[in-house]
């Protein structure tokens, strides 16, 4: 199948690249076509424009969407991987979703109805954070965190969500607590749903 993994660290030596090298792994594993867009790498622009803006309103879209559009038609399954800073994206990955998630390619309105425009396209979300799972359900943090991504983006968007992964204490895991959250990578990605 063909699997698009957008990913947003600058770091090359991050945990976050260690579990963008397992899902790789893992899609290879199964021969999946894989296609890579390292926002950090490649540069992406962020910053949500007013010619964006315009652009968009005229139908008109600046190459660098097209681009990231494409690879998104393109993938059945999609993977996003990102730290949680500040309670929220990186502003690499906020400036993609801002940018490329355009009304009329993720999502329009009919009769004054929202409606997700990226259906039949499989998720999995990877996120790392710094606080416990604890702290963040005593904050409600955890809800709020599955309302604006997975409700307010991606289930809006159309996609099915096959798994959201919240890694915690992420600075401060140990190599055997890293290597159990590799596996339930792993065996995510050996689910059926990814192998059809």
């Amino acid at each position: 199948m063909r699997h698009l993994i957008i990913y947003a660290h600058p770091n090359e030596n991050s945990l976050n690249n260690h579990l963008l090298q397992t899902v790789i792994e893992s899609l290879e594993k199964d021969n999946h076509e894989t296609e890579i867009r390292d926002l950090n790498k490649i540069g992406f622009d962020p910053v949500f424009s007013l010619e964006d803006i315009q652009a968009q309103l005229a139908g008109q879209l600046s190459d660098d969407i097209k681009t990231e559009q494409h690879y998104i038609l393109w993938a059945e399954q999609i993977t996003f991987i990102y730290p949680i800073w500040w309670t929220g994206m990186p502003a690499i990955m906020k400036g993609y979703i801002d940018r490329v998630f355009s009304y009329g390619f993720a999502y329009r309105y009919d009769h004054g109805v929202q409606k997700g425009l990226l259906k039949c396209k499989k998720a999995v979300i990877i996120n790392t954070h710094g606080k416990s799972h604890e702290e963040y359900e005593r904050m409600g943090m955890d809800k709020a965190l599955t309302l604006t991504s997975d409700n307010g983006i991606f289930l809006y968007s159309g996609f099915e969500i096959v798994q959201h992964f919240f890694f915690d204490k992420a600075d401060k895991a140990s190599p055997e607590e890293v290597e159990i959250w590799k596996e339930q990578i792993r065996n995510t990605y050996s689910q059926p749903v990814f192998n059809l």
